[in-house]
């Protein structure tokens, strides 16, 4: 849709087209892949929920040891210790979930916030570069068919955000 918008906008500005000199193309997910900051960014989100991850995976493997428990000892047990481990493993579920959407939710949440972060320093850093080399429109490369290779400004991009990290 935004490619669609964007084409739009460059149709309809053909005219004014005409008199621009200089085009550049970025492309965003290049750019984004190829960022050291995203390591740092995804060392200290590990860093940050790694207890909260760590929990969640003690209680899958207590659920998954529960189940094979159940598989191997059902015929042995009495009612009374079946029905205590099948409560015992719907608790455990349940917290398990709820302990893993909150996790889930959370580190969505943060990794939004620091790619929204990350994306602010690579639109600064568009800017710079475009007022630089004097180009007078930049696009997505999503946004056009094709592109001459010099007309690619996505390695600038990276080697000016590696270089002020």
């Amino acid at each position: 849709m935004v490619n669609r918008a964007l084409m739009t906008l460059v149709l309809l500005g053909a005219p004014l087209m005409a008199h621009a000199e200089k085009i550049a193309v970025v492309d965003m997910g290049a750019v984004f892949e190829q960022l050291p900051q995203r390591e740092q960014i995804s060392l200290s989100l590990k860093k940050e929920f790694g207890d909260r991850m760590a929990d969640v995976q003690k209680m899958q493997e207590e659920m998954r040891s529960l189940m094979e428990k159940q598989q191997r000892d059902g015929a042995l047990m009495n009612d009374a210790q079946k029905t205590e481990l099948v409560r015992k493993m719907e608790s455990l579920k349940s917290e398990y979930q709820l302990k893993g959407k909150a996790l889930d939710e959370d580190l969505r949440r943060r990794q939004g916030e620091e790619q929204n972060k990350l994306l602010v320093k690579v639109q600064k850093a568009i800017n710079t570069i475009a007022e630089k080399d004097q180009y007078d429109l930049v696009l997505q490369r999503g946004a056009v068919i094709y592109v001459k290779p010099n007309a690619d400004i996505s390695g600038k991009v990276v080697e000016a955000l590696s270089k002020g990290k």
